[in-house]
């Protein structure tokens, strides 16, 4: 198993410098959101595709030989919009499916307005997956994984990095999982120095079975997150560092994200997607409790949705 370092974050930090946004920090006073402590809000979803996800597209494609058959990627719609740009703007093709189940019309179109062809797959996100494996073998093109490759994780682990020199500093992280690229690049990164605790849906519970049964499962994604959370299982260099490394994985039902999402906008005037409002909502529905004087950051993932998701 390749082993992930804080230098890998570094080099890729300095590796896709200038293709992606630094994105800002929100410091929310005590008694917005409904919480009577302060919390830092890391708004990655205002990032160029709408998502953090670039950050680790752009590793990927500058740290390795992309041949004329262009890219391809399987995703629920951020993975996409990021692996389309990322290659449109370095000159390449791309392509990428799409579990039918899951998809939503706003990052299909996202995808396409980014310039990637995009195939829309039956059956579960394992089945897209496996379609997606099967065009890189018989085309040639690479494959960007969404969640496990070292290149990934060490671009999705500079959102960590940028956060502790924005900042003085945090205890505490809330983090949505999907497959565990986002987390794993976060843990790597930050080590020991800062609690990074996961939060999913009922519907996406995809690490917190990960860490009671193994990694040998297929989950079935569904409810209000799945197209953004919806991992069938975590990614091998994902899981190797998350075992290690993380302990709180919360679990919530749909209409705590819903409940979360209200509370951003009607804090803050900010719109977030399903899977952003989740790693909020283990703030806003009770389910983390600061300990006092406990540091708290939440990382605001992506904005891929309908403005009006969460009031419908």
């Amino acid at each position: 198993m390749t082993h992930l370092t804080s230098a890998d974050v570094t080099a890729a930090a300095d590796r896709i410098v200038g293709h992606i946004r630094q994105t800002p920090v929100l410091q929310v006073e005590p008694g917005a959101l409904g919480l009577l402590y302060p919390i830092i809000l890391k708004l990655e979803h205002t990032q160029v595709t709408g998502s953090f996800k670039v950050r680790g597209a752009f590793n990927n494609l500058l740290s390795r030989d992309v041949p004329d058959a262009g890219v391809v990627a399987a995703s629920g719609g951020n993975h996409g919009a990021a692996v389309a740009y990322a290659a449109t703007k370095l000159g390449h093709k791309s392509v990428v499916f799409v579990p039918r189940l899951i998809a939503k019309e706003e990052k299909l179109r996202r995808m396409r307005d980014f310039g990637a062809e995009v195939i829309l797959t039956e059956g579960s996100v394992a089945d897209c997956m496996a379609e997606y494996a099967a065009h890189a073998e018989s085309t040639g093109a690479l494959s960007v994984h969404p969640y496990d490759t070292a290149p990934t994780l060490a671009g999705q682990g500079t959102v960590a990095l940028e956060m502790e020199m924005q900042t003085d500093g945090f205890d505490t992280i809330m983090v949505a999982t999907g497959g565990g690229g986002l987390i794993g690049g976060i843990a790597a990164w930050l080590g020991d120095r800062v609690k990074v605790v996961s939060v999913e849906t009922e519907g996406t519970n995809t690490l917190a079975r990960s860490l009671q049964e193994g990694p040998d499962i297929d989950v079935a994604a569904s409810g209000i997150s799945a197209g953004s959370l919806g991992g069938p299982r975590l990614g091998e260099l994902s899981y190797s560092i998350i075992k290690e490394r993380i302990t709180d994985a919360i679990v919530l039902p749909d209409a705590a994200v819903f409940d979360a999402a209200k509370k951003l906008w009607d804090s803050t005037r900010l719109v977030s997607e399903p899977g952003a409002a989740t790693a909020l909502a283990a703030l806003t529905s009770g389910a983390y409790k600061p300990s006092k004087d406990e540091r708290i950051a939440v990382l605001v993932c992506g904005g891929n949705a309908e403005p009006h998701w969460f009031v419908e």
